[in-house]
């Protein structure tokens, strides 16, 4: 070919490399299932590659189309296929519908469960369960949906299942970060949380340094790169005869270096440290927030925080949802992996800053995860789970400090440390290779193949799936893992306040009436905890007697339940002026129907009596009406009278 051909061939090539390029800018925001593309587009303006060739895993295709199956991981076009599904099948039980729109453009969906013929979702005691805000822990979407599956199946025939959706509220938002959980399951990049583009390595870049497929087996893997005895840092293990584990050498002896698959896009000398987004939605909460960088030098710094507390739009939308529902008393924001049942303090040790009887509701929740679980750890995110160091803005600080409940975090899949093959007292890098070896259906390690890199000529590539096996579970373990987490936070939403009223006892003497009110609280937590009392996430509940019209007078009906404290009309008791009322309250405030009981402990009962005069009647209606933030709202018709 001519040179004149050849400089054709190339402006003809680059021409349509710019159109194709224009196409994607143009289509930015759009969801997946809008487009079929072969390219996986980052919404936002960046620097360096703006697409990424889409990769259509093994893992993420079902047994069987539109049939359920946990041995494949869901896609979030998938997921909101059974959402609308489930929506439309269970229309008593499920309400569906979108929070927010993602950093890119895409639908946040939730749903609400509850039966809807024993009350509103608000009216009851509620739970949140949340998965996949980091990109790649697609393991904690599965859980969520798991669990939101097995409840919607079993209703009716699981009397356990039928009762915590007759009685609780619970809401499910499975993929709360559907553009980084698209990005990890359609294409070979990997990064921790949203895509918001991030300057990572501080060269005035956004995302200019992302990894690159060398070998084309569509996930990106290790390199090793054989060097002179002495100038590396690894050696190949001598455990494995197949020369595929590296070990660190000893001082002199190193003859390979070990990176990530990739080349150097920037020129920098490093290899992908700056690839698709940066920041953390895990390190966003508004409780203990610390900026990303502060002007002294001198003080408590948070990488990944983002430029101010929930300025990331997935947990701001999160964050606004929950306390827009106070009804909430347990929430499980689920990442991988450790495994780990992880909870409050992020910054102190628990005995330091916690109510000591919070505290241990925690902590006995914490054994009972491990029962059902067998993980090995559970306790608090400073001692238990960073060994002193502290982590900012994170969930379960926000969960308890903030917002008064029992919020987890945790922490799926141990990345296969399965067992302690050789006997030495602790799974390494070998004992995972012979899990692998001996267990496994389909092997997680790729066996080091030859390619020709642009900068160090021949190097190997190979190494560990990183996607479905170091940070989520194989398929055919995806369902076991999935499961047990799932069956922890069942445990949960079955340990949440249960308030039953008896029927009100009606006495009467001397020409006066008592109505004797009971309420026991069946569940294990408290209507509400220590600390939601204390930063007044909650009202103190209430136990009130409501009246027909025109019975009390105005001024003996409070302030109203759910009101503020100035102003404003009360929800209840609305009663005409009357000059002559006709029930007149005497006990246990004169003048007031009402009394506030501040919560009703787990596992106990609280008994209120009024006393009470009729006054030129014989007899009147009235409704004993309960109230709680977190216990919920329960009422009992009486006559008062003959």
């Amino acid at each position: 070919m001519s040179k004149t051909k050849n400089v054709l061939a190339f402006f003809i090539v680059l021409s349509g490399f710019l159109a194709l390029c224009s196409g994607l800018i143009l289509a930015q925001g759009q969801t997946q299932e809008e487009k079929e593309s072969k390219y996986w587009t980052v919404a936002g303006y960046r620097h360096g590659p703006s697409f990424f060739p889409r990769s259509f895993y093994e893992e993420t295709r079902p047994l069987q189309k539109e049939v359920m199956d946990f041995k494949h991981y869901h896609t979030y076009t998938e997921m909101v296929w059974w959402f609308k599904k489930w929506a439309g099948e269970y229309p008593d039980l499920v309400d569906l519908y979108i929070v927010a729109k993602s950093f890119g453009g895409r639908d946040i969906y939730q749903l609400t469960l509850t039966n809807k013929k024993t009350g509103k979702d608000t009216d009851k005691p509620a739970m949140f369960i949340d998965g996949n805000r980091h990109s790649g822990e697609v393991t904690a979407a599965e859980s969520a949906f798991w669990m939101l599956y097995h409840m919607l199946t079993h209703y009716g025939s699981d009397p356990e299942i039928t009762r915590l959706l007759d009685h609780f509220a619970f809401y499910f938002r499975p993929k709360n970060n559907p553009d980084g959980s698209l990005l990890y399951l359609e294409t070979a990049q990997t990064l921790r949380s949203t895509i918001r583009p991030y300057d990572n390595d501080g060269d005035g870049l956004l995302d200019e340094d992302p990894a690159e497929d060398l070998d084309g087996d569509g996930k990106i893997r290790q390199m090793r790169v054989k060097v002179e005895k002495g100038k590396g840092s690894f050696v190949i293990d001598p455990r494995d005869p197949k020369g595929r584990l590296m070990t660190f050498a000893e001082k002199g002896e190193g003859e390979y270096n070990i990176m990530s698959e990739g080349i150097d896009n920037d020129g920098d000398g490093r290899i992908n440290e700056d690839g698709v987004g940066g920041l953390d939605l895990h390190r966003n909460y508004p409780e203990n927030w610390r900026p990303m960088e502060e002007a002294t030098g001198r003080g408590f710094t948070q990488r990944g925080a983002g430029a101010y507390p929930l300025s990331e739009v997935e947990t701001r939308s999160l964050v606004v949802f929950v306390l827009e529902h106070p009804n909430i008393s347990v929430m499980n924001t689920m990442d991988t992996t450790v495994p780990m049942h992880l909870r409050p303090p992020s910054t102190s040790p628990s005995e330091e800053r916690m109510y000591p009887e919070d505290l241990a509701l925690y902590k006995h929740l914490d054994e009972k995860g491990k029962e059902i679980t067998g993980y090995e750890r559970a306790g608090d995110v400073y001692q238990d789970y960073g060994r002193g160091r502290p982590l900012f803005g994170h969930s379960p600080d926000f969960g308890y400090w903030y917002y008064g409940s029992i919020w987890y975090g945790d922490e799926l899949w141990n990345g296969g440390r399965i067992g302690d093959y050789d006997e030495n007292g602790e799974t390494d890098e070998w004992d995972r290779l012979q899990y692998n070896d001996r267990e496994l259906l389909v092997s997680r390690f790729q066996d080091w193949t030859k390619v020709i890199h642009p900068e160090y000529g021949e190097v190997e590539v190979g190494g560990w799936d990183g996607k479905f096996y170091r940070q989520n579970p194989p398929p055919e373990l995806l369902e076991e893992w999935a499961e047990k987490e799932a069956r922890f936070n069942l445990m949960l939403a079955g340990s949440l306040p249960m308030v039953e009223m008896r029927d009100p006892i009606i006495r009467k003497r001397n020409g006066d009436f008592t109505v004797e009110v009971e309420l026991e609280n069946k569940g294990f937590l408290p209507t509400a905890l220590k600390q939601a009392l204390l930063v007044k996430i909650v009202r103190p509940d209430r136990i009130e007697l409501e009246f027909p019209p025109g019975v009390l007078p105005r001024r003996s009906q409070g302030r109203g339940r759910f009101r503020g404290m100035f102003g404003g009309r009360p929800m209840s008791q609305e009663a005409e002026q009357t000059e002559k009322p006709k029930v007149e309250i005497i006990a246990p405030e004169k003048g007031q129907p009402y009394v506030d009981i501040g919560r009703i402990p787990g596992n106990d009962k609280v008994k209120v009596t009024f006393k009470l005069r009729l006054k030129d009647i014989e007899s009147t209606k009235c409704t004993v009406r309960y109230t709680s933030t977190r216990g919920g709202v329960l009422s009992k018709d009486i006559l008062i009278g003959n």
